[in-house]
């Protein structure tokens, strides 16, 4: 059984969902395993990840904006209110979504469908760097 672990760094700008399928999948095929799991991990409280169809960018907008009804900036019954009017709003988006996701690897490669791709979710309103840690385990 090998084991491995890369981080990759996202630079957004700001809410929206950010697809980096293209980097995880040329470091899994660069370990080579036949088959394992492979585990994609944001080490951020305001941000998260999905797996979301990569066609049509009408997804990932509308996904964008269905989060920003759902949990709106501004809420007077807010009380964490200090790092600015987006960040409890990014919060609750994070816990609603996920912060790891896993992913099994086939013949080399994470075995995504046709249309699906990793996307990385910014739940704040400013840029931000967020650090995504990538683990492969198999053989």
């Amino acid at each position: 059984m090998t084991q491995s672990v890369t981080s990759i760094s996202v630079s957004t700008r700001g809410q929206g969902l950010y697809e980096i399928t293209a980097q995880v999948v040329d470091w899994a095929r660069s370990l080579a395993l036949k088959s394992g799991l492979l585990t994609v991990y944001v080490q951020h409280t305001s941000a998260s990840l999905t797996v979301q169809e990569n066609a049509d960018p009408d997804v990932t907008r509308d996904l964008r904006d269905f989060f920003r009804r759902l949990a709106p900036e501004d809420d007077p019954h807010y009380r964490h209110t200090i790092e600015g009017p987006d960040d409890m709003p990014a919060h609750i988006k994070a816990a609603l979504t996920a912060t790891s996701i896993s992913i099994p690897i086939v013949n080399s490669a994470p075995a995504l469908g046709t249309w699906q791709g990793i996307y990385l979710f910014e739940h704040r309103s400013i840029p931000h760097r967020r650090t995504v840690i990538c683990h492969a385990i198999g053989e």
